[in-house]
């Protein structure tokens, strides 16, 4: 599989619409496109599977390691990966802060890591010359931060044709290609709320502005920058020497939340939930009750804009119910919120949740935490055993005032948890809490395992 890194010089340039307009350029010459996202995001992605329909793979050495990332890119499949870049292309780097102990999680760590081409994506609504210029600087500088990066050209976003197109064209050095425009029109603009863009079911760009947006694709430019790394076939063998399954007959069953305020899971999550249990969804906005199962994932995702229809829902009754007779559960973020007492909106409507643990959820205006989070266990809960650490992320507008008897599973490392010090509320063989993570953690094995074991005691008594 070949592989490509759209980046940007900033956020706000187009990055997802141009990524978008490549993979629709890519796919009417006939390519399967695999779309990917650098960084630790599940809005952007949803707008890949809305124009690709496929999933999206999540790109992030913070959250899996340099050898998880490869492993996930190479369980993707198609002719072309088109990956797309978070923030600046160097937003997050390390390299001029030799001080500073930390890993580097920017856009062209990730591309160099992975040993891909990077498109710079281009504000050109405002320039030409300097576009070019801008271009120039940005593939000057991987060799004084000491990258192996290859900037290979420009894509211009918000760029006419005509004039304005050849004067950015025209401009650039030889070393970097021209690699077409992404013209500027309104129907080319995703709306945004809190946390980011709206999800890529709610407001799908239109087949029509895609393809007009592809029109300006240089397509042939990009198969001759695409390339597969070196390193791909040793992933790939890796990966297929690594167990896939348990025994069939002692697999548990987990049930997932799936609706419109559980819906940012990774699609490597939910291939390690199926490869390690049966897995049955359910969605508590729309009545459903829980199903029949041995454990429960709530994934992140909008609760606060459907905490009437969560507060009506059989299912967290039932889930309350079964918590409590010590069914494992695992929230994040989200459903962190659902398991708690309350959740008062940004209106101060306040409604009951599942009631598991011992804390209020109040919204925000503002976001309350972004960032890259490390926590180290208290003591063994259902993703972490005592005194290691776990990688994630959170970003959330919500704020938790637990009780003040409340059980904390980890202690804040890096990032702001539930206050700064503490994450993860415990209550009964429940854990809710306001990191992602991925399963390169390991985390959502040790959560499979905790709920095998759990159904082997059940089975014995």
């Amino acid at each position: 599989m070949d592989g490509i890194v759209i980046a940007g010089v900033a956020s706000g340039v187009g990055k997802t619409v141009a990524t978008l307009a490549v993979c629709r350029s890519l796919q009417r010459t006939g390519r399967v496109v695999q779309p990917a996202k650098a960084g630790p995001d599940f809005i952007d992605p949803s707008h890949h599977e809305a124009a690709t329909w496929r999933a999206s793979r999540t790109l992030d050495p913070w959250l899996e390691g340099e050898s998880g990332m490869r492993r996930n890119y190479a369980r993707g499949s198609g002719d072309v990966c088109v990956v797309e870049g978070m923030m600046g292309l160097y937003d997050g780097s390390t390299t001029s802060r030799p001080d500073v102990d930390e890993m580097d999680t920017s856009t062209a760590k990730v591309a160099e890591s992975l040993s891909l081409p990077v498109v710079l994506v281009v504000d050109a609504s405002a320039g030409m010359e300097s576009v070019a210029a801008t271009a120039l600087g940005f593939r000057e500088y991987a060799a004084r931060a000491g990258l192996d990066l290859d900037v290979a050209g420009v894509l211009a976003s918000r760029a006419h044709r005509g004039r304005h197109e050849d004067g950015v064209r025209e401009a650039l050095p030889d070393e970097l290609t021209y690699f077409g425009r992404i013209p500027p029109r309104e129907d080319l603009e995703i709306p945004e709320r809190h946390l980011g863009l709206e999800m890529g079911d709610e407001s799908p760009l239109s087949a029509e502005a895609l393809d007009a947006a592809a029109d300006g694709i240089r397509v042939e430019k990009l198969l001759d920058a695409a390339r597969e790394p070196a390193w791909l076939t040793a992933a790939e063998e890796e990966d297929d020497a690594s167990p896939r399954s348990d025994d069939v007959d002692d697999r548990p069953t987990v049930a997932v939340a799936r609706d419109d305020a559980f819906r940012f899971v990774y699609a490597a999550t939910r291939e390690r939930l199926r490869e390690r249990a049966e897995v049955v969804t359910f969605a508590p906005t729309a009545g459903d009750d829980l199903p029949d199962c041995d454990g429960v994932y709530l994934p992140g995702g909008y609760p606060e804009l459907h905490a009437a229809e969560l507060s009506d829902s059989p299912a967290l009754s039932t889930l309350a119910d079964r918590a409590a007779d010590g069914l494992p559960v695992f929230g994040e973020c989200g459903g962190l919120m659902a398991l708690t007492e309350s959740l008062t909106t940004v209106d101060g409507d306040t409604y009951e949740m599942a009631g598991v643990l011992p804390a209020d959820v109040t919204m925000r205006e503002r976001y309350q935490a972004l960032d890259h989070v490390e926590l180290r266990g208290r003591e063994t809960a259902l993703t972490c055993p005592e005194g290691r650490t776990l990688r994630g992320h959170e970003f959330h507008y919500s704020e938790a005032d637990p009780a003040t008897d409340a059980r904390y599973a980890f202690d804040v490392i890096r990032g702001r948890g539930i206050d700064g010090e503490r994450d993860g509320l415990m209550e009964y063989q429940t854990l809710g809490t306001y990191a992602h993570v991925h399963p390169e953690s390991g985390a959502f094995d040790r959560f499979v395992d905790a709920v095998a074991s759990a159904t082997r005691r059940c089975r014995h008594i």
